[in-house]
Formats: structure tokens, C-alpha cells, sequence
């Protein structure tokens, strides 16, 4: 089976197919050889019936009304001694005994006691081979009245008969022996063809590997459609990932020259008290490395992203966040639409909705509105009844570092994750003013699935 595991699908359709055409093909060779054996022997039977009845109509009556047979047929292979052709004509239970012409000098007895009007036919083993016998018993009548059983028998060679369904054989699976060698070859070169775009995809991710390409193109057969595709999909989430590492590995060196320069700068001054300094540094650089971090675990969409359901995720988050702003007292509002999905990794959507839902109540003063909507694609609004971000700073507050309001401790990168993520997924988030609760208003917006 080890073997057997290891062929390639080519082999295994090859083996498979030539399996069922063996088969098939076998099995109509003996089919045909059956039907031809049998359609011969009843051809001979047919023969010997009508043999016996030209006998019956050759036979004549003695001086006392017997049957009686002349000494030449009609047929003349009854009368040529050792033609293949003999007949007898015995009366039952004793008397008459007539022998064709064909038999002299043979001891020959195929004849078979039957009751009269019945026939049977046999093959029988003789001194000259095998023959086929035919046996009709007939009552006849005499001039006084007796009558009399005779039974008429014809018996032919098997011979030629054998010899001709051995012809017919080696003919049969000569034709058939060929007819499996040309669609051996016919089915191998449809499986060669069918299976063409099968190494067309390999070759091309062959290209991929050794850096000669960037994703499999060219037009594939519509059942390779999905599985191509999902390939490319994840090929180019794997590109995006790797582009978002350096980025965010370039960005974080970039940004943390001026920090590590005024920490050095500070160091060089023996004696200075710079100790607010320091600790502003410090916080600025732990901003940088934290939003640098979380923006370069982002997943990203891809095809074969599981989807998972927003409900359940925001009611464990909404618990979650009751009991940290259990002082507040928090009064949630959420309407999420059915079959709300969303098509990307639990911890994106858990980290997106978590900073937006935490800056509602953290900013919000005592209510909290959540909507999920799925018309035309998946849309999450998140509204609070607090003082709103100012239209100037809509733009500034996706930038890390930049809060809106400075008297809630935080890093001020909570948006600019979110807006990351987001954009991960080929989403946008908007900001605006809640007309219902008159606080901030911020909607993420996702593509259609």
C-alpha cells in the first residue's frame, strides 16, 4: 500500500483506469466467446435436427411395411466413409440396425433409447474424437398394424467446430488485445492533456520558489480557479506581512533617533537634572516600539481566513470592559445584524474593537452604543454620549502620539493601531459626531467579502 500511496495522480489514473479497462475488456472477450461457442452449437444442433428429418423423409418400407433406409443419401458426406458426417437408424428394443455409408469400418454407437416423439442431443466421446449426436425416436407403423420405435440419430465432428471457435478466439482477442494497446495510448495522452494545468501550476510556483515570479498567472481550468487564486491570496498576504515587518522595523529605527539623541545629549551633561526629560523620552520611545509592534502583528485578509462571528466576540468584550468602568456605570447599546461575519484572525478584531470601545467609555460619560451592520459589506459603528473629537483633530488623532483629550492617561496610539488594522484588511475608519448621543461617532468600514 506504501507503494501504492506514493504514485502521483497521473500514475494512480493510469493504474486505475487501465485496471477498469482490463477488466472490461476481459470480461466482453469471454462474454463474446460464450455467446459465439453457444450461437455455434446451436447452429450445429439446428444442422443435425434437419439432417434427421431429411433421414425421416429418405426412410422407405419393406415387404412387411418396415422402415427401411436406402443405401445412398442425398447428402453425400453420408455416404463418404470418415467425412465427419454419420447416422444410424436402430430399432428399439431389437431389429433393425442401419449405419450410413461415413461410418463403415468404424465401430460407432451414439444412438440413445428415448421414448418416442422425444429428442436429445450430446456430445459424445468415439473412436473417431468428439462428436455432437442428435437423437429422435419415431413409432412407425407396419402393414399389420405394429408399431414399431425406431430412433434416427445423426452425429457430426466436433472438429471443425473446435477448430473454428479457436480461430474465432485468437481473432477476438487479437482485435481486442489491440484495441486495450490503442486506448492505452489514447488514455494516456488525455490524462497527459488533463492534467497539463496541474504541472502548469507547479511549474509556475516552481517560478515562485527560485524568485522568477511573483504569483501564479495565466488562465487556469475553472476547478483551479478557487485553489489558484487562494494561493495567489496567500502569497500576497505573505508579501504584505513581510513589507509591514520592514516597515515597521525601518519606522522604528527612524523614529527612535531623536529620543536616543536627546537621552544622549543628556548623558553628556555631567550634573544636569534632567530627570522629566528622561521620563518623556522614555514614555515616547515606549509609544513607538508599542504601535510599531502591534502594527506588525496585524494579520491582514486573506482568502482562507476562517470567518467568525462579531456577536459573541463583542459581548465578551462588553463584560470585559463593564468591569473595568464599573465605577462609570456604563449603559451599553448593541444592535448587531444576523450572520454578522468577520473574515480575519480573532485577535485583529479583538484589538480593533477593544481601542475603540475602550476610548468610547474611557472619553463617553455614561452610554456606549455599538451597531454591527452587514448591508452592503460589514460595518461596525461605535458612538458615546462624551464631548466628541473636534473636527481639526479628526486627521491628527491617527497619528501616534496625538490624543485628543490629555487629561486621560494614555500613549495616544490606540487609533493609530486601529486605523493599521483596519487598513490590514482593506477597511477604512471615519470619524464624526454622534447626532443621537452627541459624543464621538467612529464607523470602520470593511470591503465586501
Amino acid at each position: 500500500m506504501s507503494g501504492i500511496s506514493n504514485l502521483s495522480i497521473r500514475q494512480r489514473l493510469l493504474l486505475a483506469a487501465t485496471l477498469v479497462l482490463g477488466a472490461f475488456l476481459g470480461l466482453t472477450g469471454l462474454s463474446l466467446d460464450k455467446a459465439f461457442r453457444s450461437a455455434t452449437v446451436e447452429a450445429l444442433e439446428a444442422r443435425l435436427l434437419s439432417n434427421v428429418y431429411a433421414l425421416l423423409a429418405a426412410a422407405e418400407e419393406g415387404s412387411e411395411g418396415q422402415l427401411t433406409m436406402p443405401r445412398v443419401l442425398t447428402d453425400p458426406r453420408f455416404n463418404r466413409p470418415e467425412s465427419g458426417l454419420y447416422a444410424q437408424v436402430i430399432q428399439y428394443p431389437e431389429g433393425y440396425n442401419w449405419h450410413s455409408g461415413s461410418s463403415l469400418g468404424q465401430a460407432l454407437s451414439f444412438s440413445r433409447d428415448i421414448p418416442p416423439g422425444e429428442s436429445e442431443s450430446g456430445r459424445y466421446q468415439l473412436a473417431v474424437g468428439d462428436v455432437m449426436g442428435f437423437n429422435f425416436a419415431v413409432v412407425w407403423e407396419d402393414f399389420n398394424g405394429q408399431e414399431l420405435k425406431y430412433v434416427l440419430s445423426v452425429a457430426e465432428d466436433m472438429q471443425p467446430i473446435q477448430e473454428q471457435i479457436a480461430t474465432y478466439r485468437d481473432t477476438l482477442f487479437l482485435w481486442l488485445g489491440g484495441a486495450a494497446l490503442l486506448l492505452l495510448l489514447v488514455q494516456g495522452w488525455v490524462l497527459s492533456w488533463g492534467l497539463r494545468p496541474l504541472r502548469e501550476v507547479e511549474e509556475a510556483l516552481t517560478e515562485i520558489e527560485s524568485g522568477r515570479s511573483e504569483k501564479l498567472q495565466g488562465r487556469y481550468p475553472k476547478e483551479l480557479n478557487r485553489l489558484t487564486s487562494n494561493i495567489n491570496s496567500l502569497i500576497q498576504h505573505a508579501q504584505a506581512r513581510q513589507q509591514r515587518y520592514r516597515d515597521s522595523l525601518g519606522d522604528l529605527a527612524h523614529s527612535l533617533k531623536t529620543p536616543l539623541a536627546i537621552l544622549q545629549g543628556v548623558a553628556d551633561q555631567p550634573g544636569s537634572h534632567s530627570e522629566q526629560t528622561v521620563r518623556e523620552q522614555v514614555e515616547r520611545m515606549n509609544q513607538i516600539v508599542s504601535h510599531q509592534l502591534q502594527r506588525a502583528a496585524a494579520s491582514g485578509r486573506h482568502l482562507l481566513t476562517q470567518s467568525l462571528e462579531v456577536g459573541p466576540l463583542l459581548e465578551r468584550l462588553v463584560r470585559s470592559l463593564d468591569k473595568v468602568y464599573l465605577e462609570k456605570g456604563i449603559e451599553w447599546q448593541t444592535s448587531v445584524a444576523p450572520e454578522s461575519r468577520f473574515y480575519g484572525e480573532e485577535g485583529d478584531l479583538m484589538e480593533l474593537l477593544g481601542n475603540l470601545t475602550e476610548n468610547a467609555c474611557k472619553y463617553g460619560r455614561s452610554r456606549v452604543r455599538v451597531t454591527v451592520s452587514t448591508e452592503p459589506a460589514l460595518s461596525i459603528r461605535i458612538e458615546d454620549d462624551g464631548e466628541g473629537i473636534p473636527r481639526h483633530l479628526q486627521q491628527s488623532v491617527f497619528q501616534r502620539g496625538n490624543r485628543a483629550d490629555t487629561r486621560q492617561p494614555g500613549q495616544g496610539i490606540g487609533l493609530a493601531v486601529a486605523l493599521d488594522i483596519a487598513q490590514a484588511y482593506g477597511g477604512e475608519i471615519k470619524l464624526g459626531k454622534s447626532a443621537d448621543l452627541g459624543g464621538a461617532a467612529v464607523e470602520i468600514r470593511f470591503p465586501e467579502s
